[in-house]
């Protein structure tokens, strides 16, 4: 059991990777730093406190870039390898039971597939965003997306299969909203 919750918290962890890349790290090391999560002993040093402090710092800057229309699209397209990346090791970071090679096949497969599909819905609503409202609307994406992050973040540590279900229910929420606002832009009509 304790094996297959490890594998959720590395899934809905690495998913949230898509919306901010920092802010994930940094749940992930506050709740190392109390006790919360176990960290395996290679990426032990993400639950030290000069992690902390630095993830810390990251977290504020990254947010506050994307509260720049055109800025965060590029942030965001520049970002996609990293943030798949970042989901990689944060999946191998919370599978502590597993053989090496089981886990970095998991990260790699899970994490990094998760990150990528959180990287490819945020990136699609910032350019539709910016398409439909000239950016207008991104500062406001952005704010929703940090806090999604963070909350996510925390619940796929508390309750991940709770996060996995929320993170599903924002795609599908982002996905119509991009869609209607596509659709009204291309046609003009309310919808």
């Amino acid at each position: 059991m304790e094996i297959l919750l490890s594998i959720l918290i590395g899934i809905s962890l690495s998913a949230t990777t898509g919306f901010r890349l920092f802010i994930p790290l940094l749940v992930l090391s506050g709740c190392s730093l109390a006790g919360w999560v176990e960290l395996s002993p290679n990426f032990a040093w993400i639950g030290t406190y000069p992690a902390f402090a630095a993830l810390t710092i990251a977290a504020v800057l990254e947010t506050g870039a994307y509260f720049f229309p055109y800025i965060d699209n590029l942030l965001g397209i520049a970002a996609t390898p990293i943030k798949i990346l970042a989901g990689m090791l944060i999946a191998a970071s919370v599978m502590v039971e597993l053989s090496p090679m089981l886990t970095w096949a998991l990260a790699i497969i899970l994490g990094g597939g998760s990150a990528f599909g959180g990287t490819v819905i945020s990136n699609t609503a910032h350019t539709g965003s910016t398409a439909t409202t000239g950016g207008f609307v991104n500062p406001l994406l952005s704010i929703f997306e940090s806090v999604a992050a963070f909350v996510l973040s925390i619940l796929s540590i508390l309750v991940p299969v709770i996060a996995i279900m929320v993170f599903i229910l924002l795609t599908i929420i982002m996905v119509r909203i991009y869609k209607r606002l596509r659709r009204n832009r291309f046609t003009g009509l309310p919808s």
